[in-house]
């Protein structure tokens, strides 16, 4: 390291001495030097960049409206003796069998099915407004990160943490905090896209958390530190992390499978996601993202496939049109449907069918036409527009639609096809990461583009016509992206614009509802493996 940049991070812990943007300097330092002080990504303190994918880690849940609330609802039904990782049957009935070092006598922690399982319970229970928050990839190093940013200090190094909107909310005093396991059932499969049929799944690669290896805690470190990437010395100990497909279908229909799985069981059977019962009981549902319409958190909301790239399909199913997946008796299609996808142009796309469409990947052109109301569709669309602020056309949409007594479906995004990347002090000016590049935006695509927080602002106020029951996901997906880069500097902005997501649900909820009557879960659909060495550094 250089001695200006032996200065600068000197600077960020001397008292009184404040850089103009020091996040951004510790990201593009720890790049351009391989190695941080501050930390690094994966087991390997001399190596910055030695993980860029996801973990076997447990993950943070915040929920509200649930303490108290009855049996199902609460964490309490999940925990300790109540957790399946505490029973040899229902371990066997996650994964069909039980996985080394996975029976706990006394697990604090529980599964990510049981996310479904809650949303099923408020569904039965009768709550009127269910809202699943998906921070995507965000783990409790993530969201530590972020809070150590936002309060200015090293606030805490265990349990629930303060600093962010989700956790010092209370919900008048509704609230809870625990931890899930994500592992899936496999890693691998092979799959035929045309037939929607999962040919063979590969069961060397198996689910399961061993957590005396592991640790018991989001915040624990490993006794091996290559366990939680399926890298363990002892071969029985090499247990499956989860995709983003996999576990947001696990929180959404409650069943463990295969890697890249969109609500597909190792059968090759569809299973019902907590959307498709609540629609059924006559609730609005709506899913919003600051990612791809079709990726892998949104399509688990709704869609089936075999596949998570089959983003064509997966689009159709969400907006109620044929699919590979529902040829002849198409799903009814989501109310509400916000996200991103719009200006990207494909002239091939290898992940996808025999039915693939030359032109944007996610939404063909014959689609989007053929769910326009003026079109005798379903949906009043608001697109990205040239000179147009982006919330001014979601919101003008929004209030049609309601005359209209219409769905909505909002179609943004930006070269990159997510909404520009917020970085740690609320620019849109990302430095580099493990790709060795940064994305640049132009004043045209923060301007014509809505945040996440102003699409669930419409989204809520769209699905609420009527004072309508709902069900809602909220995905802040560029977490994700943010962590695969190992760039902290994305990662932080990210989690607070989804932290700013969640207040405007909770101050919703507040100013149109009650903790009474909903009930919203906080969380992530899995870990990546940022380890904070010197969480001090964070703090100007």
């Amino acid at each position: 390291m250089n001695f200006l940049k032996s200065a600068l991070l000197l600077a960020f812990v001397l008292p009184g001495v404040v850089h103009a943007d020091h996040i951004r300097e510790l990201q593009t330092n720890a790049i351009e030097d391989g190695k941080s002080v501050l930390g690094h990504w994966g087991w390997d303190p001399e190596n910055y960049l030695a993980w860029g994918s996801h973990s076997n880690r447990l993950i943070p849940v915040y929920t509200y409206g649930t303490l108290n609330a009855g049996a199902g609802i609460q964490l309490d039904s999940y925990k300790g003796a109540n957790s399946p990782y505490a029973s040899e049957e229902k371990l066997k009935a996650l994964y069909d069998y039980v996985p080394y070092g996975t029976l706990n006598p006394s697990p604090e922690y529980f599964d990510q099915t049981n996310v479904f399982d809650i949303q099923k319970a408020a569904l039965k229970a009768g709550k009127k407004h269910i809202i699943l928050v998906v921070f995507d990839g965000t783990d409790w190093q993530t969201t530590w990160i972020a809070a150590i940013h936002k309060s200015k200090g090293v606030n805490y190094t265990s349990g629930r943490g303060s600093g962010l909107h989700l956790q010092d909310y209370q919900a008048n005093g509704t609230t809870e905090f625990g931890y899930m396991v994500t592992a899936p059932w496999c890693t691998d499969s092979e799959v035929d896209l045309n037939t929607q049929k999962v040919v063979s799944v590969d069961t060397k690669l198996r689910g399961g958390y061993a957590y005396e290896t592991a640790g018991e805690f989001p915040w624990s470190e490993p006794f091996d530190l290559k366990y939680l990437i399926s890298k363990a010395e002892l071969p029985e100990l090499r247990q499956s992390y989860t995709d983003s497909a996999c576990s947001a279908a696990s929180m959404t229909t409650g069943i463990k499978s295969y890697n890249a799985s969109i609500n597909v069981r190792v059968d090759s059977s569809q299973a019902d996601s907590i959307a498709h019962l609540a629609q059924r009981q006559g609730y609005k549902v709506g899913v919003v993202t600051s990612v791809p319409i079709c990726h892998a958190t949104p399509g688990a909301a709704y869609s089936h496939n075999v596949h998570r790239d089959d983003y064509q399909d997966i689009t159709r199913d969400l907006l109620g049109l044929p699919s590979v997946s529902h040829p002849s008796e198409p799903l009814p299609g989501v109310d509400v449907l916000i996200g991103c996808g719009a200006g990207v142009e494909r002239a091939k796309d290898d992940g996808q069918g025999n039915n693939w469409i030359p032109g944007n990947p996610y939404l063909t052109f014959e689609d989007r036409l053929k769910i326009d109301v003026r079109n005798g569709g379903k949906y009043v669309v608001a697109e990205r527009t040239s000179g147009v602020m982006g919330i001014e056309e979601l919101k003008e949409k929004g209030e049609l639609a309601k005359e209209q007594n219409q769905r909505l479906f909002g179609f943004f995004g930006t070269q990159y096809s997510h909404l520009p990347f917020r970085t740690a002090d609320g620019q849109y000016d990302p430095t580099i990461g493990r790709s060795k590049k940064a994305e640049t935006y132009t004043d045209a695509d923060i301007k014509e583009n809505p945040t996440l927080a102003q699409m669930a602002e419409v989204a809520l106020d769209v699905l609420n016509k009527d004072s309508a029951p709902f069900w809602l996901m909220v995905e802040a997906g560029d977490v994700d992206w943010a962590n695969h880069d190992n760039n902290i500097d994305n990662s932080i902005g990210a989690t607070l614009s989804g932290d700013a997501a969640v207040k405007v649900v909770t101050d919703w909820v507040e100013k149109n509802s009650s903790w009474d009557e909903t009930v919203m879960i906080v969380t992530a659909d899995h870990g990546h493996y940022l380890v904070v060495e010197k969480p001090e550094l964070l703090v100007p």
